[in-house]
């Protein structure tokens, strides 16, 4: 799921868990969940997090698109900037 220190104290075998359950959810089931999670996590950020937490939201869907739109190329010739580059990491 990771591969940062700063995230390296998950749980990883119980998150990897929950989403592999909601993998087996129908596509209008899984836009459901995420719908449900949106509000508990915004309330739980600042502004300036919120639109850094939308901002990552978004390049996590622009980068797999593009990924799979360029199989076997790898990170290095993306065009999409990832957390890690946002974060100075």
């Amino acid at each position: 799921m990771t591969t940062s220190q700063e995230t390296d104290w998950m749980n990883h075998p119980v998150i990897r868990a929950l989403v592999d359950q909601a993998a087996t959810l129908a596509l209008e089931e899984r836009i459901t969940l995420v719908k449900g999670l949106i509000p508990g996590i915004v309330d739980a950020l600042t502004e300036e997090e919120y639109e850094q937490f939308v901002t990552f939201i978004r390049l996590k869907g622009e980068r797999f698109l593009e990924a799979k739109s360029h199989p076997g190329e790898g990170r290095s010739g993306r065009q999409v900037p990832g957390e890690r580059d946002l974060e100075g990491r």
